[in-house]
């Protein structure tokens, strides 16, 4: 995935769940935070980032954050990418467990919620939920950072297809390089991780695969073992 042209920043702090203030070039700008999680390793004052402008006259702030570099790495913390990224890799037929499919439907109600994708093959359909990863301590990618009901509820609506007879499967795309392994983080939300090792044992399939970042392009690198 080809990412668009940004301007360097300087991180100076969260004002609210989807806005912060960065210094670009001496100025103190707003900046619109594409990502309700809490980031806290990431959002350190002073931290290098890169900001994609925007000039809609919608907009209440001139910049998006795109990518925070965390001592050489670089992260993508934008929360709406891995959902194109995962759908480019799937048509490029470059995710082993998805060769053979195509997407066939996006943002697919499903009882009182909605699942990213639903895949079509030769063997019937895919339901599939994508995460955004951007937590990784010591090499291992850890999901989520906050806790999230609307994950735990993806996740039961998973097992219940899976109890259906259907493919379905939770994926977790890890927006950065430096993951050797993902788990759920339980320090954050037990329930989700319990609930991940539940629908996994009812037939959900779990992956998580690692990206490639530069300033230029983003693309899943590959898959890292999922510990649950």
């Amino acid at each position: 995935m080809e990412l668009p042209r940004t301007v360097e920043g300087r991180f100076v702090r969260r004002e609210n769940r989807f806005r912060i203030t960065v210094d670009v070039d001496g100025r103190v700008e707003s900046a619109h935070l594409p990502n309700s999680g809490r980031l806290s390793e990431l959002l350190v004052p002073g931290r290098r980032c890169y900001l994609v402008p925007r000039s809609s006259p919608q907009r209440r702030t001139p910049y998006d954050l795109l990518l925070v570099d965390y001592d050489g790495v670089l992260v993508s913390v934008d929360a709406r990418l891995p959902n194109p990224l995962f759908a480019e890799a799937v048509a490029a037929g470059r995710l082993a467990p998805f060769v053979g499919t195509t997407v066939v439907e996006r943002e697919v109600r499903r009882g009182e919620s909605r699942l990213d994708f639903r895949l079509g093959g030769p063997w019937g359909t895919c339901w599939v939920e994508v995460k955004s990863v951007t937590l990784v301590e010591g090499g291992l990618a850890l999901f989520p950072d906050a806790p999230t009901k609307r994950g735990r509820r993806h996740l039961e609506d998973l097992a219940a297809l899976a109890g259906e007879g259907y493919r379905a499967a939770a994926v977790f795309v890890v927006q950065r390089p430096d993951a050797d392994a993902f788990a759920p983080n339980r320090r954050a939300d037990p329930a989700f991780a319990q609930g991940l090792a539940e629908a996994r044992a009812s037939g959900v399939e779990v992956y998580a695969y690692r990206c490639r970042v530069t300033r230029r392009e983003l693309s899943i690198l590959d898959a890292v073992p999922v510990l649950t």
